[in-house]
């Protein structure tokens, strides 16, 4: 099944870009999204806002303001956590890419509280950037730390210099926020799961140090400390946001990827060109069964341009994935699919 949840130029807004999907505890999907009123760029007069859909993804309500501001302020990178103890929805997104908020919903999505500034308790004074998600945070199920709420982020430090991943975390269901140590260098946007063996392991879009694949970084602690990054050379990355979710070491992985061959391919072997930025084209799914070691099997879910994506374990066993994805362009809808791989 797939649907167009967003269409870029109706409902008000130029594009529409940027998406997270998640399920609540009572099994409702969210469609959150960026709101972009006057044009494609990530910074102008951009809305936070949300869809919700209560059979599965066959139809969405209308779409919510869930947050803005009048005029040209940027509102978005939208990554929301269900705490599956309380059933509270939270949902952590930027004000001009510099001031870090929360919000929840305590009614599945139907209503938001008024955004709070954690700003302070979660960003560095250097940092010139900051972004949550985009995607989705996770609440840790396993060991001391069972839980948690985590986020995954990322910042700059002097202006577009020194890129890095982190984590903010939650040990209070959502009351109070800590900043974990940092990912660095050169990673940018990524995506967070729980093993079996209750590591975490962080999946980054590397901005620079980049060798044309995903970074990893691994956690022991539950997303406090993180190890070095590694490039995980069975994962090609045009430099693009990508989503990791997952349950124990069974995950899924989405992203586009450009492939083409080389000019003496091995036998059996696909291949992301350089280190560049690469095509946005051909969002692809795959699955892991052995905690992202190798990957089993795949999905093209769109064949063309496609770029953000963000994936759901669905109450039915189907796994649902919220995408950007066109004819003309990658941003011409946001579409929903579930399917099975």
């Amino acid at each position: 099944m797939k649907t167009n949840v967003f269409t870029s130029g109706q409902d008000g807004y130029h594009t529409y870009r940027i998406p997270a999907l998640l399920v609540t505890k009572a099994g409702t999907l969210l469609a959150f999204c960026e709101g972009r009123r006057t044009g494609r760029g990530d910074h102008g007069d951009l809305d936070l806002l949300v869809k919700r859909s209560e059979d599965g993804g066959e139809t969405w309500s209308e779409q919510l303001l869930i947050y803005g501001e009048p005029g040209e302020v940027t509102i978005g990178n939208p990554c929301p956590v269900v705490d599956g103890d309380t059933g509270v929805i939270w949902l952590p997104f930027c004000r001009e890419n510099d001031d870090v908020f929360m919000t929840h919903s305590g009614d599945d999505g139907e209503t938001w509280a008024d955004p709070v500034d954690i700003t302070a308790d979660v960003k560095m004074p250097a940092w010139g950037w900051y972004a949550t998600g985009p995607g989705v945070g996770i609440q840790l199920q396993r060991g001391e730390h069972r839980g948690r709420l985590v986020i995954p982020c990322d910042h700059r430090e002097d202006g577009n210099y020194g890129n890095g991943s982190h984590a903010i975390y939650s040990d209070d269901h959502g009351a109070t926020w800590q900043l974990s140590a940092l990912i660095a260098p050169g990673a940018n946007e990524c995506q967070v799961v729980e093993l079996s063996d209750g590591s975490l392991k962080m999946n980054i879009r590397m901005q620079t140090y980049s060798e044309g694949v995903r970074g990893i970084s691994v956690s022991g602690d539950g997303g406090h400390n993180w190890s070095e990054v590694v490039h995980d050379a069975n994962l090609p990355c045009p430099k693009c946001q990508a989503s990791l979710i997952g349950e124990g070491d069974r995950l899924f992985f989405s992203n586009p990827v450009s492939l083409t061959p080389p000019e003496e391919p091995e036998a059996g072997t696909r291949f992301y060109p350089g280190k560049g930025r690469g095509e946005r084209v051909n969002m692809t799914v795959r699955l892991s069964e052995d905690g992202g070691q190798t990957w089993s099997r795949e999905k093209l879910l769109h064949e063309g341009p496609a770029a953000y994506s963000c994936l759901a374990l669905l109450p039915d066993g189907d796994v649902g994935c919220l995408y950007e994805a066109g004819e003309e362009h990658s941003y011409q809808y946001l579409v929903f699919e579930r399917f099975r791989i």
